[in-house]
């Protein structure tokens, strides 16, 4: 983004073809084979979408068996993106903090799985 303020709007239309859906970590292993640290996470989004695999490089503020069992929120309608030997399924989103390393997007309370963000 620049620094003019200046930011692109869209519609609300635009807004909900983004299938942002909460889901739980099942497994989160590490991704030797990525360029930059990841793991492999496994996330279920409920029944409607299903679990669904992604590259998360969220390596320097958690450790695989911190992310087990957490909810996240991740884009379930992107067209799966071949990631070095990975197919990957979702984005599961987050933020770069001061030092450019990725904090998880999270809800604040449990909410059922494959809620969609509003």
């Amino acid at each position: 983004m620049s620094g003019d303020g200046a930011m692109q709007q869209i519609g609300w239309d635009d807004f909900t073809k983004v299938e942002l859906r909460v889901g739980r970590v099942l497994s989160a292993e590490p991704f030797p084979q990525a360029r930059k640290p990841a793991y492999i996470l496994q996330v279920d989004f409920g029944p409607e979408v299903g679990v669904r695999k992604s590259s998360a490089q969220v390596t320097v503020h958690y450790r695989p068996e911190e992310l087990v069992g957490r909810l996240v929120v991740g884009v379930v309608n992107f067209p799966a993106k071949q990631i070095g030997p990975l197919m990957s399924e979702c984005l599961v989103t987050g933020f770069h903090d001061a030092d450019g390393h990725v904090a998880l997007c999270v809800p604040d309370r449990d909410v059922p799985l494959g809620t969609k963000l509003l």
